[in-house]
């Protein structure tokens, strides 16, 4: 009995490392690479800690965390963070443990912690990575005054409405890969939520990567879906002054 409880231990600890393996191989094949640009941006404000700083010239108006989304490289939402710094904000992107926020849900605390005297703060995400946002929200809505989800929304079970956190939900027309779900899913976002509907844009356009597998056909640029994004994520920003 003992032989055979010992070689049963073995055989599932072997099971476990094989799907772990396979599991961290699926990531690295599925994953979405930033285009070179982005790339290089990337490596110039690459921090110590390995976050992407987009930092403005002078006293930032407001901090920004941002969580990118599933197995999409972080640096390449550094263009679209560029344009927040270049409108004065401290703007962070927290790379995440296989590129899948669901493992660190928590890592805005180092963020915020690094940069005491910003006095405002907002967190944010693409896809997975804004619902993972929501998350942190739901279990520390003191923390952030403001929430931005680019073509992202919480869960079925996790509910925002009764929170304060003022918030912005953006979302092209043309999403393949979310769908059409953006206003049922504004029901359990804080209720003066905004809705900002970019007529033409998709789902991987708000990073420099893509395509994405089920994505629509975008039919605006990406850099005109990103000036759009920008633009409202700022106003959000600004009004927390």
């Amino acid at each position: 009995m003992r032989r055979f409880l010992e070689i049963l231990a073995i055989a599932l600890s072997s099971a476990i490392l094989l799907a772990a393996l396979g599991f961290y191989g699926w990531t690295r094949v599925s994953r979405y690479p930033a285009f070179d640009a982005a790339a290089s941006l990337g490596e110039e404000v690459q921090s110590a800690e390995g976050w992407y700083v987009l930092e403005p010239e002078g006293e930032p108006v407001a901090g920004f965390v941002f969580y990118p989304g599933g197995l999409v490289d972080p640096a390449a939402y550094t263009p679209l963070m560029e344009r927040l710094s270049d409108g004065g904000v401290l703007a962070v992107i927290v790379p995440m443990p296989l590129e899948l926020a669901v493992f660190d849900i928590d890592r805005a605390d180092e963020v915020i912690a690094a940069y005491p005297e910003v006095e405002h703060w907002t967190i944010g995400g693409h896809s997975l990575g804004g619902a993972m946002a929501c998350e942190y929200v739901a279990a520390h809505p003191e923390v952030f005054d403001g929430l931005v989800l680019l073509a992202s929304y919480p869960a079925d079970s996790t509910d925002l409405s009764s929170t304060d956190v003022q918030t912005v939900l953006i979302y092209g027309t043309e999403d393949g890969v979310s769908g059409d779900v953006f206003q049922d899913a504004a029901a359990r976002l804080p209720t003066d939520t905004v809705l900002v509907e970019i007529s033409g844009g998709n789902h991987a356009q708000f990073g420099d990567y893509g395509p994405q597998k089920g994505d629509g056909t975008p039919s605006v640029s990406r850099d005109q879906q990103q000036r759009l994004t920008a633009e409202s994520i700022l106003a959000l920003l600004g009004s927390l002054e």
